[in-house]
């Protein structure tokens, strides 16, 4: 008999035939929620696989990212075998998140209606209720192309040209055969809670999310974000770029030296189209704001210049001056200082002094001393014209608690973030958390010493903080922008490899590590750094900015 250590459970038994889903069912009770996975010491197991040792396990469910991850690729391929189903000769792109749910298009001799998604919403029941086991199985890369050439699945079989092992792994569900970059749920009936909600072109895909895994979050439309992703898209029409496989067939041409030229000149004319913005509308505070690693700071050094370029001479005013001093700075649910709750900045003080600025008056501007945990002043005050509006970068800046003694009409706020379009391939997306997280780990390690490991470990920490103070005020923005580069991965590669590799597998941030290791293995690499332009946002992470950071 082996003996599994069971979070929550104890020791329990189980037969050298069994698999991991085999005793979780012989746990099963009805207050238990849906278990997609476990993690076996710091590695990440499907329910599917054959337990082989004693090992101590952890149950996922779906209040875990990875759990979400296994949710949403269980939930997208009975989507797509349903609309393959319904409407032959139909091709499905699941796109990107969007509204907490996964935006998808359709390629079909006409629209999609109401009545269609209702149809492949039917189907999907059907599926689910008959609870069909989704087989894993081995295949050659010469198999795998032809099974995707029979389903039209060309992004996938472009794809295969760049897998270094000779096979792959796929799963199959009755008939309809597919790759899905990272584990699955055993079977369609997995998948207990979804809705389909027509949207602009395509559908709204819902599921669950991690703060609350029972429930189907409330559908909330985000008409900007949707926006900028459309945007994105047909930035990626420009580029010829909307797979990995795009962007590999350009580094393996040696291509790429204009690629990124035409990348930063997008990002340089939408700069300049919201500096023309500010400067026809006389805005004074420019409030800039998004999570962690999008690129805030080059960015805003970047709308600086082109503020400039237009006559008018902008000063940056910090919020991190503005922290309360440590004793009065409020603590999180563990009893940390919660230096991102807005109760941690002296809002008051903020307001004064942005009033009395934009008044014309000499104001001393504190400087905050993180060593000590104090506010102090130097004692040399700073005086503005009408022509010098204030640069505002920090996490609250949508927020208009922040500014709240500022009038409307001065204010103008820029949500800033990375929302990746390119996609692995037509079924799965390269999410924006996971390159922001890639981002943050070159960036940590080369200006702050830490490493992949610690990085990794605060990036929940991280995330919690931008649902609660960030994500909620996107949509107030008065633009958005975009600073996913279509081939910064090609180059963060390099960076970011060794750094996953140093975390061992007796560490807790194993599995993450992993997981990233191989989404990079996807991506040929772009091996010279002077490529990219000094100004580019990406210096910011990788080092040799032209600006002050």
């Amino acid at each position: 008999m082996i003996k599994l250590n069971v979070n929550g459970y104890g020791i329990v038994e189980a037969n050298e035939t069994d698999t991991y889903e085999d005793v979780i069912r012989r746990l099963q009770t009805e207050s238990m929620p849906t278990i997609v996975a476990v993690r076996c010491g710091n590695i990440l197991k499907e329910l599917t696989q054959q337990i082989s040792e004693d090992c101590e396990i952890h149950l996922i469910d779906l209040s875990y990212s990875d759990g979400i991850r296994i949710y949403q690729r269980g939930l997208s391929f009975i989507m797509i075998r349903a609309a393959i189903e319904c409407f032959d000769g139909i091709k499905v792109r699941v796109e990107h998140s969007l509204s907490k749910g996964l935006y998808c298009e359709f390629d079909y001799v006409r629209r999609l209606n109401h009545d269609d998604y209702e149809l492949i919403k039917e189907k999907m029941h059907e599926l689910i209720e008959r609870d069909l086991p989704f087989v894993k199985f081995t295949s050659t890369i010469a198999e795998a192309s032809e099974a995707f050439k029979r389903q039209n699945m060309f992004s996938k079989v472009n794809l295969l040209k760049y897998r270094p092992k000779n096979y792959i792994r796929l799963y199959e569900c009755e008939g309809i055969v597919n790759y899905f970059y990272g584990y699955m749920v055993p079977s369609t009936g997995y998948i207990k809670k979804f809705d389909i909600i027509k949207y602009d072109e395509g559908m709204i895909l819902m599921h669950p999310i991690s703060s609350n895994p029972f429930e189907l979050p409330e559908f909330v439309e985000s008409p900007k974000i949707a926006d900028v992703f459309k945007e994105s898209e047909r930035w990626s029409d420009i580029l010829n770029i909307s797979y990995v496989s795009n962007l590999n067939d350009i580094i393996m041409k040696d291509e790429h030296h204009e690629l990124i030229q035409i990348a930063e000149a997008l990002h340089e004319k939408k700069i300049a189209y919201i500096a023309d913005e500010i400067t026809k509308k006389n805005k004074r505070v420019i409030l800039i704001a998004g999570p962690s690693s999008s690129g805030k700071t080059t960015f805003a050094n970047r709308l600086r210049i082109q503020l400039k370029v237009n006559g008018m001479d902008p000063i940056t005013v910090s919020t991190d001056n503005y922290f309360v001093n440590r004793d009065k700075t409020p603590l999180d649910a563990d009893g940390n200082y919660d230096f991102e709750s807005l109760e941690a900045v002296d809002v008051e003080l903020f307001n004064k002094n942005l009033m009395s600025l934009l008044d014309g008056d000499p104001v001393d501007l504190p400087v905050f001393d993180f060593q000590t945990g104090t506010r102090l002043y130097k004692n040399n005050p700073i005086q503005i014209d009408e022509d010098q509006p204030i640069i505002i970068e920090g996490i609250h800046g949508l927020n208009d608690l922040l500014t709240e003694k500022i009038f409307k009409r001065d204010k103008f706020k820029i949500y800033v973030s990375a929302l990746t379009q390119l996609n692995i391939d037509e079924h799965n997306r390269v999410p924006t958390t996971q390159t922001r997280l890639l981002r943050r780990i070159v960036r940590d390690n080369q200006f702050r010493g830490h490493t992949a490991k610690r990085t990794i470990g605060m990036w929940p920490s991280v995330r919690r903080g931008e649902e609660k103070y960030i994500f909620p005020f996107q949509e107030r923005a008065d633009e958005v922008f975009n600073t996913s580069l279509p081939y910064e991965l090609a180059v963060l590669k390099k960076h970011a490899l060794p750094l996953l590799e140093e975390i061992g597998p007796d560490e807790p941030e194993y599995a993450e590590a992993l997981m990233l290791r191989k989404f990079l293995n996807y991506f040929k690499s772009i091996n010279d750094d002077d490529m990219v332009p000094k100004i580019s946002i990406l210096k910011e992470f990788i080092g040799g900015s032209g600006f002050d950071l």
